[in-house]
């Protein structure tokens, strides 16, 4: 059998001039998605990659079927309580998508516990996506808001993966069945908010470069056209967006840039009132507002870079107002808060991993709260967080726990008795055991002598001789934290004996406010180098084979992944890029892009600055590829991704096929576009398996483990 031939793209020979710098980029042709050549090269890269993959067609199907008979496919969800019904979703064997329903409450009995699979008299189905997709290759929910009285639910949805929304709204009679009545909204963003009467709907709108900068107030059932403005945000670097309090009686628009935010109320009940600042933005600072009954709670950072919990009136107009409510504790990290008529829940980092405290009411007390205490785990790494908790009147909380090999548990948690009751628990079927497995916090060092920490999982069998597999997973941007969680998927790794490892670099969130920003602008590169160490941490402690290590990352996670490929190819035997943010350097100099004006703050603007333009071209992954060996690579993407576009990974493949000199057989570069999908990849749950198996077996291959 022959070999496969790559497809060769043609060159166009493109000029960048920016601060006396030229750079003649030849691939800038393939940005057009309009153009028949460029969906023809695309398709041409398509079925190279299946040509050089068909070999693992067996091994893809083994995986995929390892994921499907792991996991409890006609399943629903812990019913959620909201004024008078319970809330919950069912999934179907077979179906690619959920159905959303709901049970009437029933005064003096239990929380419900329907079966997976068996209709329950009175339950009302309130959306069924797999009806909703009919006739289409993707669907997306933006937003599912039921109204106050429930009759009306306002929904929205894409079905092209450009995160662009029809708004829809349904009305229930008293025979529990859904009539459309309106969806005359479009190219809506996320969220909506409902008004107290259920009459009129909030909802953002979005421009050219897909910032949603704007809120609007639709009356139901009449003409979008004749819809009012209600806020816009001029700034380039804010985003826009708008959504309820959880009791329901303030709609909250939130603004925000990287550094900076405000936030405006307005009283659920008088929708046609003008939205009160909270307080007026100041750059640099940024707070979150949660209505809590008699006060608002704020969580900011105007007094400290890991920020702290204050109170101030409902009233208020400015941060004159706050008042101090939890105060920074040094090595902690107050990233939210949540309030109940009688407790608060503060969610938290520290240490490198999540946690809770739970605040009471005390109205002794001067700030209005007594004293906190916090829930413990005795996991070495894992992930705490609140669940589903749409009521306000509740002294329980849904708490959800997981670890890399502990798989999702829900608990209610009452505040008051401190007691933890579980309510479901992630099914895993088959022989599913986790004393089989081992899981760790290990910590590399990097060269600056920063440690960095590493959650790591394997086979309970697996020796830390040099000889395994590994997979070492990294994302490192806009504080975005990646905690240790259980994935099903996994499990076709681990059980082939493949060591898995998260790295926690700087530009991620881990580690606490200072941790990202040691990661971020002109500090970028500690995210590459701390990645890089956590490779060699996993290859000197034995963990890793030196010739057997994958990489993987996406979007943001992308960049770090083109940006290790260049600065250390030799400890790489395969990397996967999803939807990588290659071209990162082309991308921010353009403000006519999706994003790029916001993400000044957070890479620099290398437009107008001489500085920030020369060390992003130092480390933009498309621009420094070498002359040298490189690992095999795995580019995907999706045609319609609005955040990171297509053409950063068709270009990088391009250049890398020209450039590196390692061999295209031993170590193939591919690149596989999902042509109806988004940035997520594709929306169906059989469709995101099938694509994670193709994902899983090339690395696979790669590592030597399939």
């Amino acid at each position: 059998m022959s070999t496969p031939k790559p497809p060769v793209a043609a060159q166009v020979d493109h000029v960048r001039e920016h601060h006396g710098d030229r750079f003649v980029d030849p691939y800038e042709w393939l940005r057009d998605k309009s153009a028949p050549e460029v969906i023809a090269h695309l398709e041409a890269e398509n079925a190279y990659a299946d040509a050089v993959t068909e070999h693992l067609e067996p091994l893809r199907q083994r995986i995929f079927e390892e994921i499907r008979s792991r996991t409890l496919e006609t399943d629903l969800s812990v019913p959620a309580r909201l004024g008078g019904w319970w809330y919950y979703a069912r999934t179907f064997e077979g179906r690619q998508y959920a159905a959303h329903c709901r049970l009437p409450v029933v005064a003096g009995a239990d929380r419900p516990r329907p079966e997976p699979g068996v209709a329950i008299d009175g339950e009302q189905v309130l959306l069924d996506g797999n009806v909703e997709s009919e006739g289409h290759e993707f669907f997306s929910l933006g937003a599912f808001e039921v109204c106050q009285d429930g009759t009306r639910l306002a929904y929205a949805v894409d079905l092209e993966g450009d995160e662009r929304f029809t708004l829809r709204v349904k009305e229930f009679g008293e025979d529990g069945q859904g009539t459309l009545i309106d969806e005359a909204v479009t190219d809506t963003g996320y969220g909506v908010a409902w008004s107290e009467d259920g009459r009129h709907l909030f909802y953002t709108r979005v421009n050219e470069a897909w910032r949603p900068f704007q809120v609007w107030r639709h009356e139901v059932g009449t003409d979008a056209a004749g819809d009012s403005l209600v806020f816009e945000d001029p700034d380039e670097r804010f985003w826009v967006g708008v959504g309820a309090s959880r009791d329901d009686r303030w709609v909250v628009i939130q603004c925000g840039s990287t550094t900076t935010s405000e936030v405006r109320l307005i009283d659920a009940s008088r929708p046609l009132d003008e939205p009160r600042v909270v307080a007026p933005r100041t750059h640099g600072v940024e707070y979150d507002v949660e209505p809590a009954g008699d006060r608002l709670l704020i969580v900011h950072n105007a007094g400290d870079p890991d920020f702290e919990l204050s109170s101030a009136p409902l009233e208020a107009t400015s941060r004159e107002d706050w008042t101090p409510l939890v105060p920074p504790t040094p090595g902690e990290r107050v990233v939210a808060v949540e309030a109940f008529a009688d407790h608060a829940v503060v969610s938290l980092r520290r240490d490198g991993l999540t946690a809770l405290r739970v605040l009471p009411r005390d109205a002794a007390s001067e700030n209005g709260f007594g004293t906190g205490h916090d829930l413990g785990f005795d996991e070495p790494v894992y992930t705490v967080s609140t669940g589903n908790n749409p009521a306000y009147d509740s002294g329980v909380v849904q708490v959800t726990f997981e670890s890399l090999v502990t798989p999702t548990a829900v608990y209610d948690y009452d505040m008051s008795a401190r007691t933890l009751s579980l309510l479901k628990q992630q099914p895993v079927l088959g022989d599913y055991d986790a004393t089989r497995y081992v899981q760790r916090r290990e910590w590399a060092t990097a060269d600056d002598g920063t440690r960095v920490p590493i959650s790591l999982v394997a086979r309970a069998d697996v020796a830390a001789d040099g000889t395994a597999p590994g997979l070492l997973y990294g994302y490192g941007s806009y504080e975005i934290s990646i905690d240790p969680s259980f994935s099903i998927a996994r499990l076709s790794l681990l059980d082939r004996g493949v060591v898995f490892a998260i790295a926690h670099p700087r530009g991620g969130g881990e580690m606490g406010r200072r941790w990202y920003e040691g990661g971020k602008l002109q500090a970028k590169k500690n995210t590459f180098t701390d990645f890089v160490a956590c490779a060699d941490h996993l290859v000197s402690s034995g963990w890793v084979a030196p010739d057997r290590l994958a990489a993987e990352g996406r979007s943001a996670g992308g960049l770090l992944m083109g940006a290790i490929t260049n600065l250390a190819p030799d400890r790489f035997r395969v990397v996967h890029a999803g939807v990588p943010f290659v071209d990162a350097l082309t991308t921010i100099l353009d403000p006519s892009l999706p994003l790029t004006v916001g993400e000044w703050e957070e890479w620099g603007d290398p437009l107008h600055d001489a500085s920030v333009y020369a060390y992003m071209k130092s480390y933009t992954p498309y621009e420094n590829i070498a002359v040298k060996d490189y690992p095999a690579i795995l580019a995907t993407t999706s045609l319609n991704d609005t955040r990171v576009y297509f053409v950063e990974p068709a270009k990088w493949v391009a250049r890398l096929r020209e450039t590196v000199t390692s061999d295209p057989v031993e170590r193939p570069i591919l690149l596989r576009t999902e042509m109806v999908a988004g940035h997520g990849g594709k929306s169906g749950r059989y469709d995101a398996w099938h694509q994670r198996a193709f994902e899983l077996a090339f690395l696979l291959d790669q590592l030597g483990a399939a």
